[in-house]
């Protein structure tokens, strides 16, 4: 295409600085994508909004949505008494945030607090995920955050492979209703669960696996960073996995 320009015509010359406005406008949105600023030990990932269609989820019944799904997932697991965890829980702590979530954090079971309040990560392990879930611009409210079991263990000790066979069912149906962009599992007990055999963290972590098609990062349990917060750093890389991950395709699976 040639484009004639006369020179004697401002209307010409508002076109085309208005056209090249519109360029250098394009070409910083392309080259601002992505996960930029790192500084110090944090990075602070700034994402460029895409806005996307949403999708119909191709493995769900017609006219059911995400919520609908997780409430019939719930309802099912109902008072549950599967496993023998049942008969020292004060409540049954399901699962919380979004059902449109893209980012799923799995973790291992409910703590003291937890159990008390019938939430997921609410504790001082649960104040510390908050602030991971923060260092890569999201919140809670922008995620979903579940267990592998959904009672309290005694003492906090690990599941039991009975015990997470038992509840591990309904975590799997959890996330299928989600169908996040990407599962976050937080301490082995979560890897293993969702990756069906035994490992471990180092030998799992700075890979990148699929659940079911879904890119699955395996990091450290809140907890453990509590107790050895020198590994902080090397949880920070698996969060700008993640991150990395949300930004590489703007559709699900």
């Amino acid at each position: 295409m040639v484009m004639e320009m006369t020179p004697h015509f401002s209307d010409d010359k508002v076109a085309l600085k208005d056209a090249l406005r519109r360029l250098r406008w394009l070409i910083t949105g392309i080259e601002g994508s992505g996960i930029q600023h790192f500084h110090r030990q944090r990075t602070v990932l700034t994402p460029t909004p895409m806005p996307v269609e949403p999708s119909p989820k191709e493995d769900q019944p017609i006219g059911k949505g995400r919520g609908a799904l997780l409430a019939e997932v719930r309802e099912d697991l109902g008072d549950c008494r599967r496993c023998r965890l049942h008969a020292g829980r004060t409540n049954l702590v399901f699962g919380e945030g979004t059902p449109e979530a893209e980012l799923v954090f799995v973790g291992e079971g409910p703590g003291f607090d937890e159990d008390r309040l019938g939430r997921p990560f609410v504790g001082r392990a649960g104040k510390l995920l908050d602030r991971m879930i923060q260092a890569i611009r999201l919140s809670r409210e922008d995620v979903y955050i579940c267990n592998v079991v959904k009672c309290r263990p005694p003492e906090n000790r690990t599941p039991g492979a009975d015990e997470m066979d038992a509840c591990s069912p309904f975590l799997f149906r959890q996330i299928e209703a989600i169908r996040p962009r990407v599962i976050c599992a937080l301490g082995l007990c979560a890897a293993q669960a969702l990756l069906g055999r035994a490992a471990s963290m180092g030998g799992l972590r700075g890979r990148r696996f699929k659940w079911r098609g879904i890119p699955l990062i395996c990091t450290y349990h809140p907890a453990y960073l509590l107790r050895n917060p020198v590994q902080k750093g090397a949880a920070w890389q698996d969060l700008v996995q993640v991150s990395r991950i949300l930004n590489e395709t703007n559709h699900k699976g």
